[in-house]
């Protein structure tokens, strides 16, 4: 992977880059900035631009070639549009990036440089620059929330047809209600209950066994016998 500064004279901007849709939400002077803080990056196929887990402040725009991004090794989506922006949210935050991006063929993109944006052009001294800026942002986002939302349905779509064809059906949840216990006439007019099935289950008592006299006994009652005859 290579990477040049962007150079450029003032107020001549390539009319590659103004047809841009990040770009051209800018004025040609915001746009002169935004240039002075970028660069070309040239990639070879599986070169990665963006590390997952790595701290990056710069914004991408896809101008030729196709990117991969990837997360835990898997691709998530590629991107191919040349305008396309990734790697958007480093405008709102600082955080790790979550996912790579990875060329899948030789690209060319232009890196802005967020911070060192934010150090010609200070937020609160130009409003409404960052004010372009976010709603950009606030677009990309939205537009790939949508295309999830929609991916999301084509899979719940195909997950069902599945299922129809294989003749599988959502069975239904078991009910944890115990059955109502049920009654019966006792023959008086009033009703009583009948024996559970664990109930009528139970194995019959068995009767008590006499105990066989003790030895001692027996031998007296021998004795009796005896003086009888």
């Amino acid at each position: 992977m290579k990477e040049y500064a962007f150079i450029h004279e003032h107020g001549q901007v390539p009319d590659s880059l103004r047809t841009v849709p990040f770009l051209e939400s800018f004025s040609d002077e915001q746009l002169d900035d935004v240039l002075n803080s970028s660069s070309y990056i040239h990639c070879e196929p599986e070169d990665v631009i963006i590390q997952e887990g790595a701290v990056d402040s710069r914004i991408y725009i896809l101008l030729n070639g196709v990117v991969d991004v990837r997360k835990d090794g898997k691709t998530l989506a590629t991107i191919k549009r040349p305008g396309e922006v990734f790697g958007e949210l480093a405008v709102v935050n600082d955080d790790r990036r979550s996912a790579s991006v990875v060329a899948a063929k030789s690209t060319v993109c232009l890196a802005v440089d967020q911070k060192f944006l934010q150090d010609v052009k200070p937020r609160d001294e130009y409003p409404a620059f960052y004010a372009a800026l976010y709603e950009f942002i606030a677009r990309v986002t939205a537009g790939r929330l949508q295309a999830t939302s929609r991916r999301l349905a084509e899979v719940e779509k195909e997950l069902r047809e599945l299922k129809a064809s294989l003749g599988i059906e959502a069975s239904p949840a078991p009910d944890a209600t115990p059955a109502p216990a049920k009654t019966t006439h006792n023959g008086h007019g009033g009703l009583k209950k009948a024996k559970s099935a664990s109930a009528s289950k139970r194995p019959p008592s068995r009767k008590p066994v006499a105990k066989r006299p003790a030895a001692k006994s027996r031998r007296v009652l021998a004795k009796r016998k005896a003086g009888r005859r």
